[in-house]
């Protein structure tokens, strides 16, 4: 460690002399009291740190250490139903030590418990060839999850000792390693990897696996795949956080990393009360036995919010390693690009659009890019990182640099609308502002899911009909709804459907919370042979008053609360139903 002094402190960014071999991206300890910084700036002999804690008090002439390490989140057992702060610091041993509700500045302390011991099943053996995230062990990191230990990225070659069967903690030697050179690595079950740097994979796949989310505006309409980016823009009140955590506890991903980057202390507290109650609906486990949360609220320094994203992605990549599928949630970037905002403000950079800074886009490129999904070992294991990303744009304007920039480095855009939200309309996602560009990728999927249904050609009528009552509705606001022809009330009657009983979901409907693909095929081809009838009919005089009386077109608006999973062939059979009420009119109107 070498040590220098401060010469100067803007809030939360320290300038400091003194440390010759200093680099970008070390970790320092600032000040009397140990505050963790990093080191952002270097020029000449000078450099600038931005420090993760309240700088209150902190005097120039007090000491800078640096570690001569980049920082690193501690990546091992003990993860999983883990809080951390945004340097992946656990709250609830910081609570211990500070014995107050506040955290306590200078406390210097490990993510993951080095005294903890865990059962080690080793699965390599000695004299293996061992390569890029091969696997020589596993341990049960919870009851949902194994952990699979490997060698640090980078370390390979002959494995010529590995611990037998037994319980070890982090800290003691389970294999070595001796590469080509003949350098011995001994290996342990965690280690430290630098966040701003993404793990390596071999390769990169194509992304054509759905992620399934159980809410039908997203699977059906516009859907994510795993490895797959989203944002989820809107204003205050529009529903971001309860979206989050319906994906958080539906989504077939296996790991959950729920990032509340700079959100206000209230919301974030009513996740950390929530999370450790909620039931993994496919295991019927706590959901905490997969999940990871990371809680920087906007009470805690700025800086701290800054790397919080990267000390989540990094740990969501190293569970990727694994074989795993993880998606994580930020909420929200609108508030990290805020914290970056300050720190450049603090630097006395250039500003560019509304005071962010000219490198925002670079960043959050350098962030989204970091998801995908990936082989990601010599042995071809697959592994997925999504990111579902929340943006808060002031007032809900759309066109802010946030959300702005955010559109170019994501490929799917689920825009949530304060009108939707306001008519108690949830998800509050609208249909005529979000798109998905993965569609194509999964046709194929979809479309095998039920016999004879063609979920494309069906999607892409669904959103035809949703634009063509937009228009309709500013006829209608002119001159009413009576003004129009039968066929074109029609639309407007098949769009209300589709709205009401389709589009929008109980999120605490013990029936309606989740939708399978299947469930959502079957409703949607109700709507839709609802459809074709009532054309015929109407083409042939049937008023649309007859249309819209009919018991049957009441009953598809109830079918989401009325069939439940395990009724799906009782719903298919719904269809002949249908037909006996069109064939009475049928009879009258040819």
């Amino acid at each position: 460690m070498q040590e220098g002094r401060i010469i100067k402190i803007t809030g939360p960014v320290v300038e400091g002399v003194g440390i010759p071999e200093v680099n970008m991206g070390d970790q320092v300890y600032v000040g009397n009291e140990n505050l963790i910084g990093e080191v952002i700036k270097i020029f000449n002999e000078r450099f600038i740190v931005q420090v993760y804690e309240d700088t209150s008090g902190v005097k120039p002439g007090e000491k800078i250490v640096s570690t001569g390490k980049l920082i690193s989140a501690q990546l091992g057992p003990g993860l999983i139903s883990s809080i951390f702060d945004g340097i992946q610091r656990p709250l609830d041993k910081i609570e211990k030590i500070s014995n107050d509700s506040f955290i306590k500045r200078g406390i210097n302390i490990l993510a993951l418990d080095n005294k903890r011991k865990w059962e080690f099943i080793p699965t390599a053996k000695k004299g293996d060839k061992i390569k890029t995230n091969n696997i020589l062990g596993e341990v049960q990191e919870s009851k949902l999850i194994k952990n699979k230990i490997m060698p640090p990225p980078g370390v390979t070659g002959t494995l010529i000792d590995i611990a037998e069967k037994g319980e070890y903690t982090i800290e003691e030697e389970i294999a070595i390693i001796e590469d080509e050179y003949g350098t011995k690595h001994s290996i342990k079950m965690a280690h430290f990897w630098p966040i701003r740097i993404p793990r390596p994979i071999v390769k990169r796949l194509s992304p054509d696996l759905p992620l399934i989310t159980g809410q039908r505006v997203i699977d059906f309409f516009f859907p994510i795949v795993k490895g797959g980016v989203a944002a989820i823009p809107g204003g205050f009140g529009t529903g971001k956080t309860v979206t989050q955590h319906q994906l958080a506890k539906w989504s077939d991903a296996d790991i959950i990393v729920y990032i509340g980057c700079g959100e206000r202390g209230n919301e974030m507290t009513q996740v950390l009360d929530e999370f450790p109650h909620l039931i993994d609906p496919k295991s019927g486990q706590p959901l905490m036995e997969r999940t990871i949360l990371i809680a920087n609220t906007s009470n805690m320094p700025v800086t701290a919010r800054e790397s919080s994203i990267y000390t989540g992605i990094t740990m969501a990549e190293y569970y990727r390693d694994m074989g795993y599928n993880v998606a994580i949630m930020a909420d929200s970037t609108s508030r990290w690009a805020e914290a970056l905002r300050e720190l450049s403000g603090r630097l006395e950079e250039m500003p560019a659009d509304e005071g962010y800074p000219a490198y925002l886009p670079s960043k959050l490129a350098e962030f989204y890019e970091r998801a995908g999904r990936a082989i990601v070992s010599a042995d071809e294991r697959e592994g997925s990182v999504s990111v579902i990303g929340a943006v808060s744009p002031p007032g809900g304007d759309f066109s802010e640099p946030v959300t702005m920039h955010t559109k170019r480095f994501t490929r799917c855009f689920w825009a949530l609308n304060r009108e939707l939200a306001s008519s108690r309309h949830f998800p509050a996602i609208s249909w005529l502002e979000s798109y998905s560009q993965y569609t194509d990728y999964i046709v194929d999927y979809w479309n095998s899911i039920v016999e004879n249904i063609e979920w494309d050609k069906m999607r892409a009528w669904g959103l035809d009909i949703l634009q063509k009552e937009e228009k309709l509705q500013q006829i209608v606001k002119l001159v009413g709804a009576d003004a129009l022809p039968d066929d074109q009330r029609l639309i407007l009657e098949i769009a209300y459907m589709i709205k009401t009983a389709f589009l929008q979901q109980g999120a605490f409907d013990p029936v309606d919370t989740f939708c399978s693909p299947k469930k959502q095929l079957l409703m949607f081809d109700l709507i839709y042979y609802f459809y074709t009838k009532a054309t015929k009919v109407i083409t042939n005089g049937c008023p649309i008053t007859r249309v819209h009386n009919l018991s049957v077109f009441h009953k598809i608006m109830r079918v989401k609360n009325s069939f439940t999973e395990d009724q799906l062939e009782e719903l298919r059979k719904f269809k002949d139903e249908i037909d006996k009420e069109f064939e009475k009119l049928e009879l009258i109107y040819g």
